[in-house]
């Protein structure tokens, strides 16, 4: 099945700069339907408003960092199933653990490009 490029997508980041990169990547990959949040907490208000075919959320964000964000969103019953990727500049192994236990769909270690944005999307989300 072909992956809707006009899904919602939902993109999390306390840091202005990294929402319009993180976009423009999008952009380039024809996802169109992209939509912000600057906090987890907004995200998860969004979340439970619209239906989002991924969220794309940084680690490091207060109050509400990304991992808490993701244990939000896997233990709400409408929201459980959203596939969900971690962005974040640290590739500690202990926050990979964390993330993977709190049920994340992949990770992203910032610098990135599109091509690494393109791969992470294609093992989240199949081929397109």
């Amino acid at each position: 099945m072909a992956v809707d490029k006009n899904m919602p997508v939902l993109v999390v980041d306390d840091y202005k700069t990294m929402l319009r990169i993180i976009r423009n990547l999008l952009n380039q990959l024809d996802f169109t339907n992209v939509y912000e949040a600057t906090d987890g907490g907004s995200a998860l208000t969004k979340l439970r408003e619209k239906k989002f075919g991924l969220v794309i959320s940084d680690w490091n964000m207060e109050p509400m960092t990304g991992l808490q964000l993701l244990r939000e969103v896997r233990a709400d019953a409408n929201l459980k199933n959203t596939p969900f990727i971690m962005v974040t500049a640290e590739s500690k192994t202990e926050n990979v653990i964390a993330a993977k236990e709190a049920g994340v769909s992949n990770y992203i270690v910032k610098p990135f490009n599109a091509g690494t944005l393109k791969t992470k999307l294609t093992s989240v989300l199949g081929d397109f």
